[in-house]
């Protein structure tokens, strides 16, 4: 089974950084994409930022130029970098992973259990 683990959430100061990391484990299949989403609280999920395969990486108009996603390949592990964070950052942060089963056309969506963000002013 898959599982995603994830860490590095916490409280912050405005302006300050963090790193959230996502280590994957299990027989995942071919993956097709692999990103960073976020909830604040009364509001929806929204995709914060993704790399589609093989390397497309899209980040929300909110975060340009502060977050940075990246991956370790070999680790199985996905970063979140966080610089100049903004309360309206706060969030609970989830990985995710949409891949194909090997053998299979549909297409999981693997979660991982989230982590909190806070960031005050």
């Amino acid at each position: 089974q898959v599982h995603l683990v994830e860490s590095g959430g916490g409280l912050v100061q405005a302006g300050g950084s963090l790193r959230l990391s996502c280590a994957a484990s299990g027989d995942i299949g071919r993956v097709n994409a692999m990103g960073w989403y976020r909830q604040a609280p009364g509001l929806q999920r929204e995709l914060v930022a993704t790399i589609i395969s093989p390397s497309r990486i899209v980040y929300a108009e909110s975060v340009k130029g502060r977050f940075t996603i990246s991956r370790d390949t070999a680790r199985r592990t996905l970063y979140l970098q966080m610089n100049s964070l903004k309360p309206e950052d706060t969030a609970v942060y989830q990985c995710n992973v949409r891949a194909t089963r090997t053998g299979s056309n549909i297409e999981y969506s693997y979660w991982g259990q989230g982590t909190q963000v806070t960031v005050s002013s």
